[in-house]
């Protein structure tokens, strides 16, 4: 029973912690890029979009088709780093916790 009710415990811890990491996300910022930088864009890691900085030399009329490939490219940049981001705070948060593989959590 006393395990049960430190696991118990740890759960009620969890549940408090990850209402603040929520927040936390919401407000880290990841930069992906993409064409030697020429790209970038930021993103929160919950996954709002921030901004988009494009250098001028792309914004050649002639040369769309490639921009949008670019941007598409940073975005996905982005949203790898933000899953990396994410995966590093939900680590901290479940560690000592007996979750099973594969759970996803609501972040």
């Amino acid at each position: 029973m006393k395990d049960f009710m430190s696991m118990m415990g740890k759960v009620n811890e969890m549940q408090a912690r990850m209402s603040q990491v929520q927040e936390e996300l919401e407000n880290t910022i990841v930069q992906g890029s993409a064409g030697g930088d020429m790209v970038q864009v930021s993103m929160s890691v919950k996954g709002t979009l921030k901004g988009i900085r494009i250098d001028p030399s792309l914004l050649n009329p002639d040369e769309g088709e490639i921009l949008e490939d670019l941007v598409i490219a940073a975005h996905g940049d982005a949203m790898q780093k933000a899953e990396a981001a994410r995966n590093e705070k939900i680590q901290e948060i479940t560690a000592g916790l007996p979750i099973p593989p594969g759970m996803k959590l609501p972040f």
